[in-house]
């Protein structure tokens, strides 16, 4: 009997083994490029400021001291008689400049600059012009970069939650992987990005299969972005996949068992 229940053990482990180690389902993505073939880059990544958004602006010049007052952010500055220029107080740059519900910074010797909706590189001549204009200094180098850079990602893939980054070049790909991929479920069609531009919100949908996803606006992703990947099936068809799976293996497992004691049986015939 001690033979029999070992047996019969280790057939139902099998069993559970055989169900239980079904391989995982992988996605063949942009399965529409061909190899060898050259495909032209239609957009280039210039990525837009919105509103809460935090700046990192530095000004130089080939006189350091007369790009100073552009550097301190709520600081002060003080001009020698030699007429150097030099910071009398702390330079709290390092916060960056926060853009404001109106879409504008407050920036030294400048004052207040509408910068939503505009470009990082659009920004930068906005600087760089009001500065020439002035007459501060004739041939600036203004450099503007984002620093609170994030992205939001839900639905069918591998972590759901909120993503920064170092700078403000991310793909969709590069999101898509960095969220541990597409889950087993996901609708390989229906990966959406949804942006606020102003007053509105958008949503754009993609095919992870098409090599298309290169030419979406959202290829590159912008501050603020949600990555929504669908689902192939809601919870209640999960539940029900679950279901039918178990029956099938109490199904197995009772057949199996039932073939052992009919090999047994036919066996102690002879």
């Amino acid at each position: 009997m001690r033979h029999t229940f070992k047996t019969m053990l280790l057939c139902c482990i099998a069993t559970m083994m055989m169900v239980g180690c079904a391989p995982r389902k992988s996605y063949v993505y942009l399965n529409d490029l061909e190899m060898g073939e050259l495909y032209p880059i239609e957009q280039k990544h210039d990525p837009v400021i919105h509103r809460d958004d935090r700046l990192s602006i530095t000004v130089s010049s080939k006189n350091p001291e007369l790009a100073v007052p552009f550097n301190i952010q709520g600081g002060a500055y003080s001009i020698g008689e030699d007429g150097r220029v030099a910071s009398t107080g702390p330079a709290t740059q390092e916060k960056g400049y926060r853009v404001d519900i109106e879409g504008c910074i407050d920036f030294p010797m400048l004052g207040r600059i509408q910068v939503e909706g505009l470009t990082i590189n659009e920004v930068t001549e906005v600087i760089k012009n009001k500065i020439i204009e002035g007459g501060y200094i004739n041939n600036p180098l203004v450099m503007v970069d984002i620093m609170n850079f994030k992205y939001t990602v839900l639905g069918a893939i591998g972590g759901n939650g909120v993503h920064t980054a170092d700078g403000d070049r991310v793909t969709l790909l590069e999101a898509i992987a960095n969220a541990g991929g597409l889950a087993a479920n996901a609708a390989l069609d229906r990966i959406a990005v949804i942006r606020e531009t102003g007053e509105t919100r958008q949503i754009v949908y993609h095919d992870i299969r098409s090599k298309d996803i290169f030419d979406s606006p959202c290829f590159y992703l912008q501050q603020n972005d949600i990555v929504y990947v669908e689902p192939k099936y809601k919870k209640a068809d999960t539940e029900e996949t679950i279901f039918k799976y178990f029956n099938l293996f109490v199904s197995t497992v009772t057949s199996s068992i039932s073939l052992y004691f009919l090999i047994n049986s036919l066996m102690g015939l002879r």
